[in-house]
């Protein structure tokens, strides 16, 4: 049977429920990208002078949403069971996650906001490079282009730290994310098994441990209390429930594309809330990661013609 005659005969109500889930997909994804986009507006809120407090608090919140999240999804059997499929695979990807959102939260104190997001802007694309270096993956031509136009606007956003405008620290750090965040997609892609909301549970957890044992108080303010609470359980694990929500009824390709919302957003939040205004050399490479990662998902989701597996390169990942 053709394509087209398969197509044909796909009833109208078969139709009008793929479309409505497509509909329910875009807005869960946009939601998710939208809340995540306030990460950076929200931390500068926190006034707690250790960033392990900071990172441990919002771990442990993020880690009580999702768990009371998938309890009620899947059940507390389900939820059991969810853990103990991930393997080896779901361990790296929290430890990939656990990395990059424990950097997020140290990378605050040495750079801005815009810095670090329009970094992570080009985690598609250096996804498509990590997994033509590790498992040999074909990369076209036009990829190609875009990964050396991401380079390109990542050494024009860090070479401020060379010259000792602002601090390596900051920028070493928001390069760790977008890697970290790049491989943990590449193994979610590889082991199409991995379930993206306990594997970022788990780090959750690992993030707290680590911050526990490198924290020296945990006691925060009433103000910080109420800030870690939003920072945690609706930053990032209501964004995370979304996303992973959402991503599952589209094309990956339009769940990424959907996705960068957060980094054009982020720094505006920040602008307007808490006069942040990034460097010349920031909005300039930014500019350039991020036409590069938009031409480059506009040109896939043309070839894109049905929905993606779960976890393919180019969807997204949380700090």
């Amino acid at each position: 049977m053709s394509e087209t005659t398969a197509r044909q005969e796909v009833s109208p109500a078969a139709a009008a429920s793929s479309e409505r889930s497509d509909k329910i997909g875009i807005v869960l994804v946009c939601l998710s990208a939208i809340i995540w986009s306030f990460g950076g507006t929200i931390a500068r809120f926190i006034e707690a002078p250790d960033s392990w407090t900071v990172v441990f608090w919002r771990s442990v919140w993020a880690a009580a949403f999702l768990i009371a999240f998938m309890a009620w999804r899947n059940g507390w059997r389900g939820m059991v069971g969810l853990f103990t499929g991930m393997g080896i695979p779901g361990i790296l990807v929290s430890l990939g996650f656990a990395t990059a959102s424990t950097s997020f939260i140290v990378a605050l104190a040495y750079t801005t906001v815009a810095n670090i997001l329009l970094m992570q802007a080009g985690v598609p694309l250096i996804a498509a490079l990590i997994a033509w270096v590790v498992f040999r993956e074909s990369v076209g031509p036009a990829t190609w282009a875009a990964i050396a136009a991401v380079i390109c606007g990542v050494a024009i956003m860090v070479s401020e730290s060379f010259q000792g405008d602002v601090s390596p620290i900051g920028d070493g750090l928001a390069l760790l994310i977008a890697v970290a965040i790049a491989t943990a997609t590449v193994i979610t892609r590889r082991y199409s098994h991995v379930r993206m909301t306990p594997a970022t549970c788990l780090g959750t957890i690992i993030a707290a441990l680590f911050a526990l044992s490198q924290a020296g108080t945990l006691w925060v303010s009433a103000p910080d209390t109420g800030f870690l609470f939003v920072f945690g359980a609706v930053n990032l694990g209501l964004g995370l429930a979304c996303f992973a929500s959402g991503a599952r009824l589209i094309p990956a390709a339009l769940a990424a594309l959907l996705g960068t919302l957060e980094p054009v957003l982020g720094p505006i939040w920040v602008w307007l809330v808490h006069d942040e205004i990034p460097s010349g050399r920031t909005i300039l490479g930014g500019t350039v990661v991020f036409v590069a990662l938009i031409v480059h998902l506009a040109l896939e989701f043309r070839r894109q013609q049905r929905p993606a597996r779960p976890g393919t390169t180019g969807i997204p990942t949380p700090n």
